[in-house]
């Protein structure tokens, strides 16, 4: 038996991106965005409403970042994206972030987070949303594995559960992509 719910923006797992970009005068502010992911090969797309200072500077400075929010700092994730940064200007020194100037784009990254994607603005469509092109990834040497790539365990990403409104750090691996489907053919 199913229960319904109706229209609800429900959506699992929604990830928790903090999205950055300095100002004119290169001043950085980042806010949470939970609806965003990727777009096509080499973009990136969140959903970003105008009135946002963020979305200001985007616009301004045709950069921006993406961080993956994770366990360690989700106070300071939830912070940024509820107090405005037209309100707050210093938000994120409030937060307890500090930023460094990506050297791909003129964008800040913040060194709190461990995982950044560094975007040049591709622009935004009809519906707000921002698409950017994807020129970097990097990774604080903290969350590689022995491989030397990103380790999910050690990144600590948090996702949004949109239902009742927490944080749920991310668990587990359950399947192998490509190839656990490889058993029915």
């Amino acid at each position: 038996m199913r229960k319904d719910f109706g229209v609800k923006t429900w959506l699992y797992p929604m990830p928790v991106l903090i999205v950055a970009a300095y100002d004119k005068d290169g001043v950085p502010c980042c806010m949470n965005a939970a609806w965003g992911g990727v777009y096509d090969t080499n973009q990136i797309m969140v959903c970003l409403a105008d009135d946002h200072k963020t979305t200001k500077n985007i616009r301004e400075t045709e950069a921006f970042t993406v961080s993956i929010a994770d366990a360690k700092h989700v106070v300071a994730a939830d912070y940024v994206g509820i107090v405005s940064g037209n309100a707050v200007p210093d938000k994120m020194a409030k937060a307890g972030l500090s930023a460094v100037r990506s050297a791909f784009v003129n964008a800040p990254i913040i060194q709190e987070f461990p995982m950044t994607v560094e975007c040049r603005l591709r622009g935004f469509n009809e519906d707000g949303i921002c698409i950017g092109e994807i020129v970097n990834v990097s990774a604080d040497e903290a969350v590689l594995g022995a491989d030397g790539m990103i380790d999910p365990h050690k990144l600590e990403a948090i996702t949004y559960d949109p239902v009742h409104h927490t944080y749920i750090k991310l668990g587990e691996a359950v399947g192998n992509a490509f190839s656990d489907g490889k058993k029915l053919k």
